[in-house]
């Protein structure tokens, strides 16, 4: 071997090789990572597109409208749905029940409903678009607190005038079966009325218009 002859190592790549190598590999990862990140940015941009579809959670709390199967509501029992947040009541009141709403607008504080309590179709003796079916915001309007239906005539409890209605546990306040407060008791307004409409005979749509 001559002092121009350069040595060839046997299993070692010559120098230009040794470089390219790792060089190839880094190239190849660095596009296999972007690769996958772009997959990534597209799922997550896709995942808010399509949930945006949807009617959210927030939405529905926010005041979506609520459909509610009454056929199977027995006269004189009371039904309570969800709705913004808030227990919403339908009380399918009995004949009897309606004729009392009459006898003792005396000792109410508001009988007409001359407080805007409720939409203005809903400003009638029984605040309802159909006499039998009572739809109201089951939350006493003094702190909020969720009053009992008591249907029973003259408890001991209540008292020999009571006619039946909702009575509220936390501090005394008194609603008739339309849902007017009686007077000398916290609340000083009527249970609120919200907006709704039927969709048929039987079928309420608590959160939209009469249209």
């Amino acid at each position: 071997m001559t002092c121009d002859e350069s040595p060839v190592l046997q299993g070692v790549d010559p120098p230009d090789a040794a470089h390219e190598q790792p060089d190839l590999t880094r190239r190849r990862v660095l596009v296999a990572a972007t690769t996958a990140l772009g997959g990534v940015g597209i799922a997550a941009a896709t995942v808010p597109f399509i949930s945006s579809m949807l009617p959210s959670e927030r939405a529905k709390a926010a005041g979506a409208p609520v459909e509610v199967d009454c056929s199977k509501l027995e006269p004189g029992t009371l039904l309570t749905v969800g709705w913004q947040g808030k227990p919403i009541w339908i009380l399918r009141r009995t004949d009897e029940m309606l004729r009392l709403l009459g006898t003792d607008d005396q000792r109410l504080r508001d009988p007409q409903s001359e407080e805007p309590q409720q939409p203005a179709h809903c400003k009638n003796p029984s605040r309802a678009i159909k006499p039998e079916y009572l739809v109201a915001v089951g939350l006493c309007t003094h702190l909020g607190c969720i009053p009992t239906f008591r249907p029973d005539i003259a408890p001991d409890d209540l008292g020999p005038k009571w006619r039946g209605g909702f009575y509220c546990p936390c501090h005394g306040s008194k609603f008739d079966l339309a849902g007017r407060v009686y007077k000398d008791v916290p609340a000083p307004t009527n249970l609120v009325i919200p907006r709704y409409t039927y969709s048929s005979d039987v079928h309420v749509i608590i959160g939209t218009d009469v249209g």
